[in-house]
């Protein structure tokens, strides 16, 4: 079968490979952060006896808890809301972006994290991002199109995961997508509020237009019912052959041909970036804080390092005492996050690639230092970076990048006890828009 690019282009696909270069630092506007809340809901407190599953949009929830109750485990339910996710909130998260997991596994009672981020095209260089005259490129000109595309990760990660911890068929988790997919979904007011704000970008594309708009133009509304066959299609190839379906053959190939041609913005994936993408195993990373070891994931992450960082100077300080009302409290978990990210925008990187002080960033001596740069009733006015314990000599430059909040996260907890917690992102809303 000749497979279409167009069934590819309309799950919101692509993602920006580095729209967090400092290349773009003086860019910055309200219109670089497209995906700030739409609205904020009050929610009952929820509790469960047998698993629990928490996601963006409830009809990737429920894909979830119908395979949890169909006998699956939480791996399983997490390739049906990733999937999910990917048709109903395209502008977030989708197969061609990347994931951090982490998981617990309830049996073996440890902690594994797996790094399936999207990763820069082997033919990447430092001046892939600069116009003829040396010059950074205005942050949309950089991101929309062709350039920004890195290789995805989401696909190898739900495939190597599932075949290491699944236990649910592959294809029977995969086809209530298809079905919904073929059948049609009602748009959510979040995802018709986005469409409009990203209008004028996403019509530059004729089959991204045609998705997202109706005949005359404008976009598509709140409740509207979206179907998506091409998505299907994707599918059901990745549900017969699994991750190689995706990685080899026509939807690889179909894929490189759209970044390699993309109207005025191509960009140099190809396919040994396909044949050569793995799924990364990383050491996680834990912060003692009361009577609990607080993890996540690791580095190229930053959240569990600085969420630690957070933690650990704020138990310094008597929250208890003060309660959740009190401005004292608020100014220390304030000042100890600004004091958190400063560290966070110097010293947290791939470590891959660059050197860190991953143990000296959580030394407890050097964060009960950080907790006595607070002053309670008096707010930090400037916050700089520490000099954690380090054996390394570098000169490193604070980060400038900007912070973009396209991405989603979901956790799910099964009966026997596994825990899926997973973060995944196209970078930026709706990605590179192809």
């Amino acid at each position: 079968m000749q497979w279409t690019f167009n069934r590819l282009v309309s799950t919101g696909l692509f993602l920006s490979a580095s729209i967090t270069h400092t290349a773009f630092a003086n860019q910055a506007t309200d219109a670089i952060a497209p995906e700030q809340s739409t609205g904020l809901e009050h929610k009952q407190l929820v509790k469960a006896k047998d698993y629990m599953v928490t996601a963006a949009n409830p009809m990737a929830t429920q894909a979830g808890a119908d395979v949890l109750e169909q006998g699956g485990n939480a791996i399983d339910a997490m390739v049906a809301v990733q999937l999910m996710l990917g048709l109903v909130e395209p502008q977030s998260s989708g197969i061609g972006g990347g994931a951090f997991l982490v998981y617990w596994d309830g049996e073996q009672q440890k902690l594994t994290t797996y790094d399936g981020r999207e990763t820069a095209p082997l033919a990447a260089t430092p001046t892939l991002f600069l116009d003829d005259q040396g010059q950074p490129l205005q942050f949309y000109d950089a991101v929309v199109g062709g350039r920004s595309v890195a290789t995805p990760g989401t696909v190898k990660l739900l495939w190597d995961t599932h075949q290491k911890y699944g236990k649910l068929e592959w294809k029977k988790i995969i086809q209530p997508v298809i079905n919904l997919a073929e059948e049609g979904f009602a748009v959510s007011p979040r995802l018709a509020s986005l469409i409009a704000n990203d209008a004028e970008r996403l019509s530059r594309f004729p089959t991204t237009k045609a998705y997202f708009f109706n005949a005359d133009g404008s976009p598509k509304s709140e409740g509207t019912r979206l179907k998506n066959p091409e998505y299907a299609q994707t599918l059901k190839a990745i549900a017969r052959q699994g991750a190689q379906a995706f990685y080899q053959g026509d939807i690889a190939k179909d894929i490189i041909a759209t970044v390699q041609t993309a109207v005025g913005n191509p960009g140099v994936l190809a396919q040994r970036d396909f044949d050569t993408y793995r799924i990364k195993q990383r050491e996680p990373v834990c912060a003692a804080y009361q009577s609990y070891d607080i993890c996540g994931m690791g580095p190229p992450s930053s959240g569990a390092l600085t969420v630690g960082q957070i933690l650990a100077i704020t138990e310094q300080y008597d929250l208890k005492g003060w309660g959740p009302d009190s401005t004292k409290s608020w100014q220390v978990i304030a000042d100890a996050s600004g004091l958190a990210f400063a560290d966070r925008g110097k010293y947290m990187a791939d470590q891959d690639y660059v050197p860190m002080p991953t143990e000296g960033l959580l030394d407890k001596d050097y964060l009960k230092q950080r907790a006595e740069l607070i002053q309670v009733g008096k707010a930090l006015t400037k916050v700089e970076a520490g000099n954690p314990p380090w054996s390394h000599a570098m000169n490193l430059s604070m980060d400038e990048s900007i912070e973009l909040p396209s991405t989603s996260h979901f956790n799910i907890v099964d009966k026997q006890g596994n825990v899926v917690s997973m973060t995944t992102t196209i970078e930026n809303a709706f990605g590179s828009r192809l």
